[in-house]
């Protein structure tokens, strides 16, 4: 029950996070998120099997310290931005920025009914802490993660498109790109950023 509960949750924390930027781009001037009827929270338009079901279901099962997965990407077009020099990071950003803000609201919903209504402040704690994960996790700058877009934004163009380039290489090379980031990062940064969003998640809810 609590395993399907958190994949239930992180599966709608994605979505929420894509929408973000779908949204993102249309207050910026792109209107193609919401043509492609993307700006919504139904699961259906934005689940991808392999990034919304069986990565996260995988890490929820094995008890992995890594909460990550993703939807289908939100279309947008970066030259229908009005802000050319910063609208790709406040787009990217938007995401992430959900995600904070949920685990915000809920966990400080956590911290003041804990003890006048207990379940719903664990469940609460349970979204707190599955969005600062993903939220903040999104905010590593590799490709194609939200910070690497931010970080490629605010560099000059002649570095900025040497970022481009290596971030056009690391998709083409798929999903063994991914594999091979979370390998690394299983080993080297998994266990100092968990402690790390566990002393976040005690700040905000106290528990």
């Amino acid at each position: 029950m609590v395993t399907a509960l958190t994949l239930a949750i992180l599966l709608l924390s994605i979505i929420a996070h894509e929408v973000a930027h779908g949204y993102a781009a249309d207050a910026l001037g792109d209107p193609t998120a919401r043509l492609s009827g993307r700006l919504t929270l139904n699961p259906l338009p934005h689940i991808d099997p392999i990034g919304s079901v069986l990565i996260p279901a995988l890490l929820v099962l094995s008890s992995s310290p890594i909460l990550f997965g993703w939807a289908k990407p939100v279309p947008y077009n970066p030259y229908n931005l009005r802000n050319q020099r910063w609208g790709e990071a406040l787009v990217a950003v938007a995401g992430s920025a959900t995600n904070l803000f949920l685990a915000l609201f809920f966990g400080l919903f956590a911290r003041f009914f804990v003890a006048t209504l207990p379940a719903a402040a664990s469940l609460a704690g349970t979204i707190a802490f599955v969005n600062l994960f993903l939220g903040l996790f999104n905010l590593i700058p590799f490709p194609p993660l939200d910070g690497f877009t931010v970080v490629r934004a605010a560099l000059p163009w002649s570095l900025a498109s040497g970022f481009h380039r290596f971030e056009n290489q690391v998709r083409a090379s798929g999903i063994l790109a991914l594999v091979l980031f979370l390998i690394v990062f299983s080993y080297v940064l998994a266990a100092p950023f968990y402690q790390f969003i566990l002393f976040l998640f005690h700040v905000i809810t106290g528990m």
